[in-house]
């Protein structure tokens, strides 16, 4: 086999930084007149102290943490404070979730006037916030983008005007620049609303570490946020002594990034668009060669990202052009010669270039592009393990927490708990332990807005506060009116919805929940507010029998309409959870609170495939959810009752959504149960208790829902 050519760093680095430095003094400057400061800044220490002081005469204060348009998954978090408690979370709203527009990069006009209703119900308004903080470090963001631009020109200018990023690019960017004046005009706050300008990678950080439960400890915590992007940078590591964070390193590139290369290849070789290809893509590696000595593109693939001293990941450009060009042309030649030529834009979600396991035995190249899709999981987790080898060993620490878009492979997340085991530490650390590792509900994203406020009231001396348990935080849990004016609405007559209210107990809906999926029926969960980030946990879940062999098909071709390739998720009791799963010791920590989340996968046990065959992957695999009664009572309950019907306490979950975001509101879960023809039934919890029960009626009425309603009820007296 030749020696692949490597060729790492930019080509015109004195350029780049020029361009960098010259635009960030220029940004910082023009930003802040527009209403834009930096955190280090004379207005954003004036309005640090001003809080300070107000905490201290024991006034509660609340600062909202903004993601702008420009940069995808635009939202809103509303963080209260106090100097007894610390922050508290109110809501955490995303865009997405309002306008149905998955990723979104609008401003976030939904999920403010949201935030506005939650205000008004505490008997406050928008007025009553003490500071509006971003999840963005503008003035930075915009120099680093012009530095990529810069260093390798002449072919990397075309990001001037390109993606450079999933949704971020100079042209969108410049609506920040009028987005304080927008504000203070939407809402009568004065002419601009003056926003501080948070790192964000420090707001990926901080929120993770104060969320965790190695928080209250006196231990060393080290802190890795591997991302798509941050604003100076793609990987920043951290370490939290005695309650203190300080930053040991920023690699200070966006394109010497795992989230890029995880991106780009899983779109250019999946078919799917950035955002939407990297979770397909992992489910897919689960179908290809998994084994690092007989797969057949490993060995090569590995010299695309080069592993250096201290933890370092660099981009081998003589193999990758997505530095330059990420869209149009993101490999030169070596790179074809591995994986073949990049699906081009035009062809994504082209059901012809789409990998589909479905395919694989009647296309003989289906095979071959499993095995890529497990070389890129592979070459991506190497990265990984590089990373965090050197901060444990840097800071000494058995204790990680884990963050950024990285984050979300959840299959990643299990080898690392399984490579930095004992024997790890017996080598690097000469101590008995090994790995014990948190990621965050919402390590992505959508969960930087409560960094960026989270982080703040941290500058203006309030405690940590309390962490989190569950991420049920987007957005009003939905209103008796509303549940019922979405039943009634005239544009869905046509349709046919059949409904019931019940004022049944908790117990007894749960029971009837359990009672249909035991029956063989597919059902939706609406309740409460809804889970912020990329899944759902049981406020708004579809729910079905995992030991039926068959659902997984009809889920995924009737209910759901999607690929065959993706997974299906066990959600569980925590005692269910550990007879069929192989739960690790490193994310025991807060009673094994790392699986509550959907971010961690799992090792099945044999008798597994047998028994839950519907939440096994073709790897052996389960993104677990651990529920607990004191975060969502009725999901618990139902997990109980469905044990007694099944013999195991223990669903299919996934989110209940079709082609789109999940559903937010009344109505978008009532659209979502008309477009999906093998979803049986949604339950929908009002905010007073009443459940509401609603199914496909006229000729669509199956009567199977109906059937075991009535069933249901005359066994109940």
């Amino acid at each position: 086999m030749l020696k692949p050519e490597i060729r790492i760093g930019p080509r015109h680095p004195r350029l780049a930084a020029w361009g960098y430095e010259l635009t960030r003094r220029l940004g910082e400057a023009q930003l802040a007149r527009r209403g834009l400061h930096k955190v280090s800044g004379d207005f954003a220490q004036a309005k640090i102290a001003e809080i300070r002081a107000r905490l201290q005469r024991g006034e509660t204060i609340y600062i909202a943490g903004l993601a702008c348009p420009g940069t995808h998954n635009t939202g809103v978090a509303l963080v209260e404070v106090s100097q007894l408690h610390g922050p508290r979370l109110i809501v955490n709203n995303e865009e997405e979730r309002f306008s149905g527009n998955k990723h979104t990069n609008e401003f976030p006009q939904h999920a403010l006037d949201d935030m506005r209703k939650v205000l008004q119900r505490m008997g406050r308004d928008i007025g009553d916030i003490s500071a509006f903080v971003t999840t963005w470090d503008y003035p930075a963001l915009l120099a680093m983008l012009i530095r990529t631009s810069l260093e390798e020109a002449p072919p990397s200018l075309k990001l001037l005007r390109a993606p450079i990023a999933p949704a971020i690019n100079l042209r969108q960017l410049d609506q920040v620049r009028r987005l304080s004046r927008k504000l203070g005009r939407m809402y009568g706050l004065g002419e601009q609303v003056p926003l501080i300008c948070m790192p964000h990678h420090d707001n990926h950080a901080w929120y993770s570490f104060t969320a965790s439960p190695f928080a209250e400890s006196r231990e060393t915590v080290a802190i890795a946020v591997l991302d798509g992007t941050g604003d100076v940078g793609s990987i920043s590591l951290y370490v939290a002594e005695n309650g203190e964070m300080k930053q040991l390193y920023c690699n200070e590139s966006l394109f010497d990034s795992l989230g890029a290369f995880y991106t780009v290849v899983s779109s250019s070789q999946g078919g799917w668009t950035w955002l939407s290809s990297e979770g397909r893509y992992m489910g897919a590696a689960a179908w290809g060669d998994m084994n690092r000595a007989t797969n057949p593109y490993y060995a090569r693939l590995k010299a695309v990202l080069q592993l250096g001293p201290n933890g370092t990941v660099r981009l081998n450009r003589a193999m990758a052009n997505w530095y330059a060009d990420p869209g149009d042309n993101p490999y030169k030649q070596p790179l074809i010669d591995i994986l073949g030529p990049p699906l081009r834009p035009d062809q994504l979600w082209n059901p012809d270039a789409v990998l589909r396991v479905e395919d694989i035995e009647h296309r003989p190249d289906t095979k071959d592009r499993l095995d890529k899709a497990a070389a890129t999981q592979l070459v991506f987790e190497d990265a990984m393990i590089h990373v965090i080898d050197h901060l444990l060993r840097l800071t000494g620490t058995d204790r990680l927490v884990l963050t950024g878009g990285v984050a979300l492979n959840a299959l990643g997340n299990m080898r690392l708990l399984e490579h930095f085991d004992e024997a790890w530490f017996e080598r690097a650390q000469q101590r008995k332990t090994r790995l014990h590792m948190w990621i965050p509900p919402v390590p992505g994203d959508p969960g930087v807005p409560i960094g960026a406020a989270w982080l703040f009231a941290h500058m203006a001396g309030a405690p940590r506060g309390a962490p989190l348990s569950h991420a049920f935080y987007c957005g009003l849990p939905p209103a008796h009116a509303d549940i019922s004016a979405a039943l009634r609405a005239d544009d869905i007559a046509s349709t046919a919805i059949g409904y019931v209210s019940t004022p049944e107990s908790r117990d007894a809906i749960a029971d009837l929940m359990a009672y249909a999926v035991a029956h063989g029926g597919v059902i939706a969960i609406y309740q409460g507010a809804a889970e912020t980030g990329p899944r759902a946990l049981g406020h708004r879940s579809i729910l079905a029998n995992p030991c039926d062999p068959h659902v997984r098909e009809r889920l995924n071709e009737r209910v759901k309409y999607r690929e065959a390739i993706r997974p299906l998720a066990p959600m569980a009791t925590l005692q269910s959870a550990r007879d069929y799963f192989e739960l690790e010791d490193g994310a025991s920590d807060g009673n094994y609170n790392a699986y509550n989340y959907m971010v961690l996968t799992a090792h099945s046990k044999p008798e597994a495939r047998e028994k839950i065959p519907a939440v096994v992957h073709a790897d052996g695999t389960g993104r677990i959810q651990i529920v607990r009664e004191a975060d969502d009572p009725l999901t618990y309950a139902y997990l109980k009752a469905l044990g007694r019907r099944i013999g195991v306490e223990m669903s299919v979950n996934t989110s209940f959504n079709v082609a789109g975001p999940i559903a937010q509101t009344p109505a978008q879960a009532i659209d979502t149960l008309r477009r999906s023809k093998g979803l049986d039934a949604v339950l929908l919890v009002a905010d007073d208790g009443t459940v509401f029960a609603a199914w496909h009626g006229g000729e669509r009425d199956s009567g199977r829902f109906t059937g075991w309603y009535a069933a249901w009820k005359q066994a109940r007296r």
